[in-house]
């Protein structure tokens, strides 16, 4: 038996073990749809998307979705590299691929590792001025998104009152 960090760095990567990383998933892909798309090959235990600060949110998304077992992650990701994954009766073309360690944010540490690694340090006097450049950075991000949202919305009403010139409005 081991330490108590151990056991859980050992549970951890069986988790990590049973998850599989989707790639290219559509904008409109919720949990419930990826749970329902996925359970007639294993069961779903978890979903966890992983947000993207940096572009629109109608952007493809990813997920971790973790599984039942670790052959089922073999066979999923088999299939799907196979067949376009279907998803609300169209095709697309999404990536499944066995998740790593680092694309967990909840992540232990690993028992025996020297090295710490943090963006910047809070004791650094310019920590402050840093936390708020990346709250500055995802409200930039959350305001680009909804600017483009609003644009397409005015696109397609435009649209609808003028279809004669709809055609004028795509850039």
């Amino acid at each position: 038996m081991g330490s108590p960090a151990e056991e859980d760095y050992a549970s951890f990567e069986e988790r990590v073990g049973r998850t599989v990383y989707f790639d290219n998933l559509s904008p409109q892909v919720t949990e419930s749809v990826l749970r329902t798309a996925l359970d007639q090959y294993a069961t779903v235990k978890n979903v966890k998307f992983i947000p993207n600060y940096t572009e629109p949110r109608n952007s493809p998304q990813c997920a971790l979705v973790e599984l039942d077992s670790l052959k089922k992650v073999k066979e999923i990701i088999l299939v799907t590299a196979q067949h376009p994954f279907m998803m609300t009766g169209m095709p697309r073309p999404v990536r499944a691929c066995p998740a790593e360690v680092e694309m967990f944010d909840d992540h232990p540490v690993k028992p025996g590792r020297k090295i710490s690694c943090c963006w910047l340090d809070p004791r650094d006097p310019d920590f402050q001025i840093a936390k708020e450049l990346k709250h500055i950075t995802r409200r930039h991000a959350s305001e680009a998104a909804f600017i483009h949202k609003y644009w397409l919305f005015c696109q397609s009403l435009f649209a609808k009152v003028c279809p004669a010139f709809a055609g004028m409005l795509e850039l």
